[in-house]
């Protein structure tokens, strides 16, 4: 509880009051405690008909949110809210949601938005309800706690959605399983020589048999490795359109791992920062997925800055067959992503490699943006160095035979699925 501005100018008054009565005032003055004795019973009134019981919270909403996901929560307040509450919030650093809210249904309940900003379990807090006294001469501000957590997941909506599967299934087969020359090297089936198909598809020998033409089909050969790097060191803490980087990649590491397994290839994970910290050798997609969630859920967010050389080269002297690797990273400038690009250049000499680059659309932004002041000049010099020294970095990549996405975070999910669907279809990867 505390006072207002309102009993601040009824004091005033009653200042004022006593001012003008001291005139009058005789004997031992007790005309003057009038205007003080009329307050002090406001006062007392004021507090006597303010007086609630204590109010009881319960948050009702879902117990897991995707990270960048709104869910729509309700808070009930029991016994309904006096008029003029306001509920006041502090929100851990997993959560986003509004500073303060009102109640919108019958006074006694409060919608609130929350979106899940980084992965973990995360305690909701105290809430401070802050209502008027009748009178307004005092703020009452009890504070409880909410008494739930919410747990903030990968986002994984693509995969429960079918979309991956969709899009999968689509590339891989369509509706009737087709498959074009040059597209595949494992065999399918025998079928009728049909004329303008390849002399080279031709099985002679089953032919001479069979006293007629036989052409073999072939289709995308599966069980390739897929292997997801993860780099979650300190620049991927940095966080670009809501969420960090680290969390966008493991949101699109997700969805690429179902894709893998729909397709039938087999998927592993390597995560590193200062130091490697965790591999998963590559299993079929269905198995390992349940497994890949899990670790990419409970994956830190760390305060090193990670270490490529050490890790990059620990991963290749780990892989023993061909493979896939794509790998989530970050760098600042050419000089302190020299070693970076060194390694990756020599991984993509036994390995078809994927470097995934998030740009920031806010560094875009300034270095677009029209210069008005120095500040705005300084900003805009500033960012367009940063694109100058991103842009040579990706060049440098692609010349050494990296494939880059270069993408903005909305963007990464589907751009990643339908580059390995194609480097699938196309007997890449």
């Amino acid at each position: 509880m505390r006072p207002t501005r309102r009993l601040l100018w009824a004091a005033l008054i009653a200042l004022g009051l006593t001012a003008l009565l001291l005139p009058f005032a005789a004997g031992d003055g007790s005309l003057l405690a009038v205007p003080w004795m009329g307050l002090a019973a406001l006062i007392i009134l004021d507090l006597v008909g303010s007086v609630h019981r204590r109010r009881h919270l319960e948050l009702e909403g879902p117990e897991t949110v995707f990270a960048g996901e709104t869910a729509r929560f309700r808070l009930h307040i029991d016994p309904a809210a006096p008029p003029g509450l306001i509920a006041l919030f502090d929100w851990p650093e997993g959560v986003d949601g509004p500073a303060e809210a009102r109640p919108v249904q019958g006074d006694d309940v409060i919608e609130l938005p929350l979106t899940g900003r980084a992965r973990g379990a995360w305690a909701l807090g105290r809430v401070w309800l802050n209502w008027p006294s009748r009178f307004g001469f005092f703020d009452f501000t009890p504070s409880t706690e909410i008494g739930r957590s919410v747990t903030i997941l990968p986002d994984i909506r693509p995969v429960t959605q079918g979309q991956i599967d969709l899009a999968v299934r689509t590339s891989l087969h369509g509706q009737k399983e087709s498959f074009a020359e040059g597209e595949g090297s494992e065999f399918h089936q025998l079928r009728e020589y049909v004329p303008g198909d390849s002399l080279r598809r031709v099985d002679w020998k089953r032919s001479a048999r069979q006293r007629r033409m036989l052409s073999k089909e072939t289709r995308a050969e599966r069980n390739h490795n897929i292997i997801i790097a993860l780099d979650h060191g300190y620049l991927m803490r940095e966080e670009i359109a809501g969420l960090p980087k680290i969390d966008h990649a493991i949101n699109a590491a997700l969805a690429t791992a179902w894709a893998a397994a729909v397709g039938g290839d087999q998927v592993g994970l390597y995560t590193f920062h200062a130091r490697p910290h965790s591999w998963m050798p590559p299993e079929a997609g269905r198995q390992i997925f349940p497994k890949l969630r899990r670790a990419l859920a409970e994956l830190s967010y760390e305060s090193a800055e990670s270490n490529p050389t050490l890790a990059l080269a620990t991963l290749q002297a780990r892989l023993r067959r061909r493979s896939l690797v794509i790998v989530f990273s970050d760098f600042v400038d050419t000089t302190t992503s020299e070693l970076m690009v060194e390694h990756l250049g020599r991984l993509s000499r036994e390995h078809l490699v994927i470097f995934i680059a998030l740009r920031d659309p806010v560094t875009e932004d300034q270095a677009r943006q029209p210069v008005s002041t120095l500040q705005a000049a300084a900003e805009a010099v500033s960012a367009s160095d940063l694109l100058r020294d991103r842009r040579i970095v990706i060049e440098r990549l692609g010349q050494l035979g990296v494939m880059v996405l270069d993408v903005r975070p909305d963007q990464l999910t589907p751009r990643l699925v339908s580059t390995y669907l194609d480097l699938k279809a196309r007997e890449v990867a």
